[in-house]
């Protein structure tokens, strides 16, 4: 038996993807996902935890609560090169959340407390799809929790830190063969751990009708140790491949420094332009360690990702004390390796597109809905290392709903 036939069962155990990007999510403000994801320059409630803490201490009220979630509802096309065959996924419905709480302890000083999920991944294939040695189902979950604090030097310049704490798990089906004639296996790979980081920004707002903002999020190693490997093998490997084994595995999520600028162009209208650079390349394999048959199963996969630049653009409008409304952009390019694309990770060159509004009851209640739609180009893309060829296109759809209490 070739080892190469065996270590095809773990090569993706990372790297799913809700949409495209690899596997960020930056759903953690309505406001901001119907702006085109722009956040980084605006400020005034605390949904500057996760955009850019510095704001924090630019809060328009004392307290501010905020909590939402969004159903992601995407669908990849696939089409086997030189053949006719062609599926789409059944990906079960994610479901990312953000849950915020900031004070003004004084009148330069804010200090919050978060709860978001930005990274995650739901992909699951048919039963009898061309590539279930590749990929079946993957489920990956990452939490954050993040204490901060800003300090307001003076009405041109604040800043912010927040120390991240960062929960992570992951569940990965696949089946495999064995030898010839083929027998088909099975394997399932879970897993958790927790990491940290950090997340620093700068508000520099030098009148009342421009602001710019600056952020950094610190990349976060996720380093998963004796995860659990269970296999469902045949009578005639039995001997060679542990049942129950166990791995050690390392996922890095991505640092992004935000760079962003908004225009006040009157008391009803404010555009935003803002530029997200992402790390992706510090994905640049996925090893796995063994602690049984580490001879026979440890590997190491070429991922090559490549750093990437998204471009969003992002305005809203007030119509009455009651009603505001907002719409963006954005483009969103592939930070993968075209010859190293792996099913579970099907991320394409993106166009996004947005909307939403603000309903407010009362002065100090708000209630927020976003709607974020993405699109990507056809691409043909290859893995290598299992000579599997062809053509992906992806859409996903974004509805979102928050509330907001500031007092």
């Amino acid at each position: 038996m070739k080892k190469i036939t065996l270590v095809t069962i773990v090569l993706c155990l990372f790297g799913a993807s809700v949409f495209a990007g690899g596997y960020q999510v930056r759903l953690q403000g309505h406001r901001q996902t119907a702006m085109g994801l722009v956040g980084v320059s605006l400020f005034g409630d605390a949904s500057n935890l996760f955009y850019n803490p510095a704001g924090l201490s630019k809060m328009n009220t004392k307290w501010s609560i905020m909590a939402g979630a969004s159903g992601i509802f995407s669908t990849t096309a696939f089409g086997l090169k030189n053949s006719v065959y062609q599926t789409t996924t059944d990906n079960p419905v994610g479901s990312p959340f953000f849950l915020y709480g900031a004070c003004m302890v004084s009148e330069k000083l804010g200090v919050g407390l978060g709860v978001y999920t930005p990274f995650g991944s739901s992909a699951k294939w048919n039963d009898d799809w061309v590539g279930s040695h590749l990929i079946q189902n993957i489920s990956m979950k990452v939490f954050f929790i993040q204490p901060t604090v800003s300090y307001k030097f003076s009405d041109l310049i604040s800043v912010g830190a927040g120390f991240v704490i960062a929960s992570g798990s992951v569940e990965l089906n696949r089946t495999t063969s064995y030898g010839t004639p083929t027998t088909v296996g099975a394997v399932n790979l879970e897993g958790s751990t927790i990491s940290y980081g950090y997340n620093v920004g700068v508000t520099i707002t030098p009148n009342e009708e421009w602001s710019i903002g600056v952020d950094y999020r610190s990349k976060v190693a996720m380093k998963m140790e004796e995860g659990d490997a269970n296999f469902k093998l045949p009578t005639s490997v039995e001997s060679i491949i542990p049942s129950k084994n166990y791995f050690d595995a390392e996922l890095p999520l991505p640092a992004n420094l935000d760079i962003g600028v908004a225009y006040k162009a009157n008391d009803k209208l404010t555009l935003a332009l803002e530029l997200n650079y992402v790390f992706w390349g510090v994905y640049d394999s996925l090893k796995f360690e063994f602690k049984e048959k580490p001879e026979l199963l440890n590997s190491s996969n070429p991922r090559e990702y490549r750093n990437t630049m998204i471009f969003r653009v992002g305005g809203e409008y007030i119509i009455n004390d009651l009603l505001i409304v907002r719409a963006g952009f954005y483009y969103d390019p592939t930070p993968t390796n075209s010859d190293y694309f792996t099913p579970e990770t099907p991320s394409l060159n993106t166009y996004g597109f947005s909307a939403g509004l603000t309903i407010k009851p009362t002065e100090k209640f708000a209630i927020d809905i976003s709607y974020l739609h993405l699109e990507t180009q056809t691409s043909t893309r290859s893995y290598s290392p299992e000579y599997f060829t062809g053509t992906y296109s992806g859409r996903t759809m974004i509805p979102g709903l928050g509330v907001s209490y500031n007092f």
